[in-house]
C-alpha cells in the first residue's frame, strides 16, 4: 500500500524505484505474520531520532525471533542514503522492516536465520493541527501474556484497524482503546496525553501499548522546561476532566485533540509548547 508519492525501496542489496514486491507466497513471515518494521520521519531537512528508530527494529526482530541480518548503524546509513535519492525539502515517511522466509520443523515459529530485511521510503506529507476528535473504542488492547506487544509488529496493527474505523464510522477521527483492566492504553495509532491544571499526564507503560520514541522525547522536552509529567494509570473519565489532550507519535509527532466525545478542547498553550519543542529538537535548536 503505498501511503504517498515518491518511492525508493532497499531490497536484496541495492535501492529500486518504486513499490517494489519483497515477499513470496510461501515466505513464512507472509502468512505467520512475523513481519516486524519501525517508522522514522524525514521533514525540513531533518530525521529526528533516526538512530533510536533503527535500534527499535533490532529489538522488536530479537522479540518476535528473528535474528537481525544487518545491525542499527547499518540501517540507519542505508535510510540516509535513500533520503538522498529525494528532494531536499521532501517529507518522507521512513520504514524499515524485517520477517521470516522459513519456519522451523514446528513450522509455526521462525527460523531465525531466514530473516529477510528491506526498506520502504515514502513521501508523505507532515500533517497539520486541525479538527481532531477522539471518542473512546469499544475494543480492548491485549497484555504482553496475551500477545507480542512488546515488538512493533505488523500482526498487532488489525486490532489498531479495527479501533479506528469504528470510530470513523461514529464520525471521530480516532480512539482511545483500554486495557483489559480498563485503563486507558493509547489511541488506534499514537500515545495520548492530557493536561489539568497546568501538569501532563500520560499513559503508565504496563506492557499493553508500544511507548513510542516520539513519546519519550516529548516528555523529556517538557521536563526540562518546567512542566510536571507523570506517568500514571489513567481511566476515561480522567480524560473527560482534561483541559487539554494531545496525541504523539511518528507520522504527524504532536497533535492536538479538539474534541473529546461531544466535549470540544482548546488547542492550549502545553500542547503548543510540546510541539515547539519538538520542533525545535528535530532541527538541532534544543
Amino acid at each position: 500500500m503505498a501511503l504517498g508519492g515518491k518511492i525508493a525501496t532497499w531490497y536484496e542489496g541495492r535501492w529500486h524505484e518504486g513499490n517494489v514486491p519483497i515477499m513470496g507466497a510461501a515466505d513464512h513471515g507472509t502468512w505467520q505474520g512475523t513481519l516486524v518494521f519501525d517508522g522514522a520521519r524525514f521533514f525540513d531537512g531533518v530525521a529526528p531520532d533516526l538512530d533510536l528508530h533503527s535500534a527499535r527494529l533490532v529489538r522488536s526482530a530479537a522479540a518476535m525471533g528473528l535474528s537481525a541480518p544487518v545491525g542499527a548503524d547499518r540501517i540507519e546509513a542505508l535510510i540516509r542514503e535513500g533520503i538522498s535519492r529525494f528532494a531536499p525539502d521532501a517529507a518522507l515517511y521512513l520504514r524499515p522492516m524485517m520477517w521470516s522466509r522459513e519456519g522451523s520443523a514446528a513450522i509455526i515459529d521462525p527460523l531465525p536465520e531466514s530473516t529477510g530485511f528491506a526498506i520502504c521510503l515514502e513521501e508523505l506529507p507532515m500533517a497539520q493541527p486541525g479538527e481532531m476528535a477522539l471518542t473512546v473504542s469499544p475494543f480492548r488492547r491485549p497484555r504482553q501474556d496475551t500477545a507480542l506487544t512488546e515488538a512493533k509488529a505488523a500482526c498487532l496493527y488489525p486490532n489498531n484497524g479495527r479501533i479506528v474505523a469504528e470510530a470513523r464510522k461514529r464520525g471521530f477521527n480516532n480512539a482511545l482503546s483500554l486495557d483489559l483492566d480498563g485503563h486507558v492504553a493509547e489511541t488506534a495509532s499514537t500515545n495520548v496525553f492530557l493536561v489539568r491544571g497546568g501538569e501532563v499526564s500520560t499513559p503508565v507503560p504496563n506492557g499493553t501499548f508500544l511507548a513510542g520514541i516520539t513519546r519519550a522525547r516529548v516528555m523529556d522536552l517538557l521536563r526540562k522546561d518546567g512542566i510536571t509529567v507523570q506517568e500514571a494509570q489513567l481511566t476515561v473519565a480522567d480524560f473527560a476532566e482534561a483541559e487539554e489532550i494531545f496525541l504523539t507519535g511518528n507520522a504527524s509527532k504532536v497533535m492536538p485533540v479538539t474534541r473529546f466525545e461531544e466535549a470540544r478542547l482548546q488547542y492550549g498553550p502545553v500542547a503548543r509548547k510540546a510541539r515547539e519543542l519538538y520542533w525545535a529538537y528535530a532541527h538541532g535548536e534544543v
